[in-house]
């Protein structure tokens, strides 16, 4: 029998061949390379500005910070502040008594000092606000006061603040500064005082009351008197006038200190000031 040799060669071929190509082996492939999509990914991380913050604030600010909150919560989004106003003094020890808060920002600079020098507070503290004094009376100003030297005058009824209150504090150095002025500085400063009707928790409740008529005067920040229609500002000369320094710190027991931080940054800026400002409050010193 013939054998077909060509042919069977030619299918021998393509038999080897196949099996040569099944069992071969290639190097493993290079891992491949991020996407663009992926390596353009956004981080997860939150910004320092970001969270909720609540703040304990002097309540000569509570105008100012409900502007001011709105105006960081739209520049800085997912952020949302809690603000809680009351005399600085007050606050200062609720700080220290374990309440809960973030930032605390001060009418004066010496809470916030106290709660650095107790180990309440992170950093240092930042001034951020200045103001100046001013008396106000009613709108009728029933007892007919022309200057801040009246205020000595027998018979009225100045609505005052409790005496670890800054506004307090600030209304002392004055009516000090306007008895050395007075031809009796030490029956001035006595009269002043015979003539405390009553001592407020915080600096607010002073323009209440002498809104209502229940006090004849009192001494306020300038910003007060201008955020009432109801009352009367009366000037003090600029000679015995006491300016007035704001400070803020960061809570020690915040768990945010960054975007504490973040907020006082802001509020030292220049958006920051600009709501300051158009409440009256000046640059810091």
């Amino acid at each position: 029998m013939k054998v077909p040799g060509p042919t069977l060669a030619l299918a021998l071929a393509v038999v080897v061949a196949a099996c040569s190509s099944a069992g071969s082996t290639t190097s493993p492939s290079t891992p491949a390379e991020p996407s663009a999509a992926s390596s353009a990914a956004p981080s997860s991380a939150p910004s320092a500005a970001g969270g909720d913050l609540t703040i304990f604030a002097a309540a000569s600010l509570k105008n100012t910070l409900a502007e001011a909150e709105t105006a960081y919560e739209a520049a800085n989004p997912g952020t949302d502040l809690t603000i809680s106003t009351d005399s600085s003094s007050a606050l200062e020890t609720k700080i220290e008594q374990g309440a809960p808060a973030d930032v605390f920002l001060s009418a004066d600079t010496t809470n916030p000092q106290k709660l650095i020098d107790g180990g309440f507070a992170s950093g240092e503290a930042v001034p951020f606000a200045g103001n100046k004094l001013t008396v106000i009376v009613p709108t009728d100003n029933p007892a007919a006061i022309q200057s801040a030297a009246d205020l000595a005058r027998p018979g009225l009824r100045i609505i005052a603040a409790g005496d670890d209150v800054p506004i307090t504090k600030y209304a002392t150095q004055l009516v000090e500064n306007l008895a050395a002025e007075a031809d009796d500085p030490a029956g001035f400063a006595a009269a002043y005082v015979a003539n405390v009707a009553s001592k407020e928790d915080n600096v607010s409740s002073i323009v209440s009351k002498v809104a209502l008529g229940e006090g004849d005067a009192g001494i306020v920040y300038v910003t007060d008197a201008a955020a009432s229609d109801e009352v009367t500002a009366i000037a003090v000369p600029d000679a015995a006038n006491v300016p007035a320094t704001y400070a803020g710190v960061v809570v020690g027991e915040s768990p945010n200190h960054e975007a504490g931080a973040a907020f006082l940054d802001w509020l030292t800026g220049t958006d920051g000031q600009a709501v300051l400002s158009s409440f009256g409050f000046l640059p810091p010193p």
